[in-house]
C-alpha cells in the first residue's frame, strides 16, 4: 500500500486537536455542575446520565476526522502490473552550414567530420526517426524519417559553397526543425530532441526565444559547439572539395573563425532552457559521438519497454467508513427516547386524577406562605412598628 498524497495524514493529527476540545468541554461541564449545586443533588434531578453516550458521540467524531484525512491521502493498492511499451524518439539534426564550417581545427574539416559523425550517430540510433536541417543564413529541411541513411545522404551531399545565402541564423533554423516535429502526426506520442551542431552565433534572430518556445513544446535541444575561442583560418575550397586558397578580407588580411564569450553563453542558454545537454568539442573531435552515446543510453533506459506496478484508488473505504461515523454521531442521542404512555396507562391515570380531586397528594404549604392576622398587623402598627404591614401578602 502507498499514499498518492501523504502529506494530507499530517491532517488526521487535527483529530487529536478535537479530542482534546471535546475534553475541555467536559472539564468544563463538570465545573458549571459543581458551581450550580452539589453533584449528587444535581445528578439526582435528571432522568438519565447522558456521559457515556457523549463519550461514545466523541470517539466517533474523532475517528470520522482522522479516517477523512486518510481518505484524503489517497491510499492506493497494488493490483498488479502492466508492461509499458518502449517510447519512440525523434531526433531533428540541425547542422551548421556556414563557411567557417571549413575550418581545419578538426580533421579533415569540421563540416566533413560532423556528417561523418552524424552518419555514424543515425547507424547507431536504431528504432529512431530522424529528420534534419541544414543552415547558414536560411534553413533547408528534411522531414522525419524512419529511413537513418536518407538522412546521411541528404545531409552528404550539401556542401557550405551551395547554401545561397551566408551567416549563421540559428533561429531560423530551429524554428525550421520545430516545424517539422509539428507537422508530423506521430511526433506527438514520442520523446523529440533537436540536435544543433554549429560553430557559430546567431547575431540576426534570437534563438534562445525559440529554444524557450520548443522546451513549451517538449522539445529539448542538445547543443555541439565546435571550435571555441581560439581564431582558426578559413579555408577557400572548391567544387572537388580540396582548398584553393585561404579567405582574405577586402584589405587582403586573412579571415578567421572564433566564437566569442557571448556566443558560447548564447548556445549554453539554448541547452539549459530546453533541458537539453551542451558538449564541446575538444582533441580534435567535434563531441557527436559523445551526444550519440547519451542518446542512446536514454533509449535504453528511460524510453525503453519496462514493467510498471498498478495502483487502484482505495480512497472510498476511508471516506465512506467517515461518513458513516458522522451519521452514528448524528442519530446516537444523549438520552433515550421515551416510549408514549399506551392507551391504558392514559386512561388509568385520568381515573386517579378524578376520583382523588385537584390537588390531591400536593402538600398545600408547598404553594402558600403563613400570614399574620390582620389584627396582630394593626396592634403592631399602633405600637409604632415600621415593619407592620409588610410582611408576606
Amino acid at each position: 500500500m502507498k499514499f498518492a498524497a501523504p502529506y494530507w495524514l499530517f491532517g488526521s493529527f487535527s483529530a487529536l486537536l478535537v479530542a482534546v476540545l471535546l475534553l475541555l468541554g467536559g472539564v468544563g461541564l463538570r465545573r458549571a455542575v459543581a458551581r450550580f449545586g452539589v453533584p449528587e443533588r444535581v445528578a439526582a434531578l435528571t432522568t438519565f446520565d447522558a456521559s457515556s453516550r457523549r463519550t461514545i458521540k466523541g470517539v466517533l467524531l474523532v475517528l470520522a476526522v482522522a479516517l477523512s484525512f486518510v481518505a484524503l491521502a489517497r491510499p492506493q493498492y497494488s493490483r498488479g502490473q502492466k508492461l509499458v511499451p518502449a517510447t519512440n524518439l525523434d531526433v531533428v539534426i540541425v547542422l551548421d552550414f556556414s563557411k567557417s564550417m571549413y575550418a581545419r581545427d578538426v580533421v579533415p574539416s569540421r563540416v566533413a567530420r560532423a556528417k561523418a559523425e552524424v552518419a555514424r550517430m543515425v547507424r547507431e540510433l536504431s528504432g529512431a526517426r530522424f529528420g534534419a536541417v541544414a543552415f547558414a543564413g536560411e534553413p533547408l529541411g528534411f522531414p522525419l524519417t524512419s529511413d537513418g541513411a536518407a538522412i546521411a545522404q541528404f545531409l552528404r551531399q550539401i556542401e557550405p559553397n551551395d547554401m545561397p545565402i551566408g551567416g549563421t541564423a540559428i533561429g531560423r533554423a530551429l524554428e525550421r526543425a520545430r516545424e517539422i516535429l509539428l507537422r508530423d502526426p506521430k511526433s506527438k506520442d514520442h520523446r523529440k530532441v533537436f540536435l544543433l551542431i554549429t560553430d557559430g552565433e546567431d547575431l540576426e534572430g534570437n534563438p534562445v526565444e525559440v529554444a524557450r518556445t520548443a522546451a513549451a513544446d517538449g522539445i529539448s535541444v542538445h547543443v555541439v559547439q565546435i571550435g571555441g575561442r581560439t581564431p582558426e583560418r578559413i579555408p577557400e575550397v572548391g567544387p572537388d572539395g580540396r582548398v584553393v586558397s585561404w579567405r582574405t578580407d577586402e584589405n587582403g588580411r586573412p579571415l578567421t573563425t572564433q566564437l566569442s564569450a557571448e556566443g558560447e553563453a548564447q548556445l549554453a542558454e539554448i541547452a539549459r532552457i530546453s533541458g537539453g545537454k551542451l558538449v564541446r568539442s575538444e582533441r580534435g573531435s567535434t563531441g557527436i559521438d559523445e551526444m550519440t552515446r547519451h542518446l542512446k543510453s536514454l533509449m535504453t533506459t528511460e524510453l525503453a519497454e519496462r514493467v510498471e506496478t498498478v495502483y487502484d484508488d482505495k480512497f472510498a473505504w476511508p471516506l465512506g467508513l467517515a461518513l458513516l461515523l458522522v451519521l452514528l454521531e448524528t442519530f446516537l442521542n444523549e438520552a433515550p427516547r421515551r416510549r408514549p404512555a399506551t392507551p391504558e396507562a392514559r386512561r388509568a391515570a385520568l381515573r386517579q386524577g378524578i376520583h382523588a380531586g385537584p390537588g390531591a397528594g400536593v402538600d398545600r404549604r408547598l404553594w402558600f406562605r403563613p400570614q399574620e392576622p390582620i389584627s396582630a398587623h394593626v396592634t403592631r402598627g399602633r405600637q409604632g412598628d415600621p415593619g407592620a404591614g409588610s410582611g408576606p401578602r
